[in-house]
C-alpha cells in the first residue's frame, strides 16, 4: 500500500516516504515537509500535531487566536493544545501568562490542554489515546472520520504500534 501525506493525502513515492519517515516520523509530501520544517515549533509540538493529523483530526499548527499563538488548535472541538517545556512549571511569570492565556481562550469558548514535552517524547501514543477520548467528549465532531475510533482498545491498537515506531525513528534523526 502506497503511503499518503498526513496533511494533504497525496500519494508518496517510496523515496519521499522513506525520507519523510526518517526525518519527520510521519509520511509527508515534499511541499508539507518544507512547510513543517519552516514552522518554528518544538519537535514535540510537531510530533503531536502530525500524530493527530495521522488520526484524521483536523488540527491546525501554530494558530493565532488574536491574543496569542496556540501550539495546536482543533477548532471543530473548540480545543487548544499547548505543548509546554519545563519553564512553564518553574517560572511563576510564565505560569501566570499561561493562566491568562487559558482564561482568554475560555472566554472565547475554547478549552486548553497543557501537555508537557516529556509526555510527547516518552508516551506519544498514550497521549494520543487520551486526546482522542477528550475529543469524543467535545461533541463527537469526528465520528464520521474512519480513523476516529469509539473504544479505547481500538484507538490503542491503531495508534500504539505506528506512533511508537514513528517517534523512535524521529528521535534518531
Amino acid at each position: 500500500m502506497k503511503d499518503k501525506c498526513v496533511e494533504c493525502q497525496k500519494g508518496l513515492s517510496k523515496k519521499v516516504s522513506q525520507f519523510s519517515r526518517i526525518h519527520f516520523g510521519f509520511p509527508l509530501c515534499l511541499r508539507h515537509q518544507k512547510i513543517i520544517s519552516s514552522i518554528e515549533s518544538t519537535d514535540e509540538t510537531k510530533s503531536l500535531y502530525l500524530a493527530l493529523k495521522q488520526q484524521g483530526i483536523p488540527a491546525l499548527l501554530e494558530k493565532n487566536d488574536g491574543f496569542k499563538t496556540i501550539d495546536i488548535a482543533i477548532p471543530t472541538a473548540k480545543l487548544n493544545i499547548e505543548v509546554d517545556g519545563q519553564h512553564h512549571n518553574y517560572c511563576e511569570k510564565q505560569s501566570l501568562a499561561d493562566l491568562k492565556r487559558t482564561r482568554y481562550s475560555w472566554e472565547k469558548g475554547y478549552k486548553t490542554l497543557r501537555i508537557p514535552n516529556s509526555l510527547i517524547r516518552e508516551k506519544l501514543d498514550d497521549a494520543i489515546v487520551e486526546i482522542l477520548a477528550i475529543l469524543e467528549t467535545c461533541g463527537g465532531h469526528h465520528r464520521n472520520n474512519p480513523h476516529f475510533h469509539s473504544s479505547e482498545n481500538e484507538r490503542k491498537s491503531n495508534t500504539g504500534k505506528n506512533l511508537k515506531s514513528n517517534l523512535k525513528r524521529n528521535r534518531k534523526s
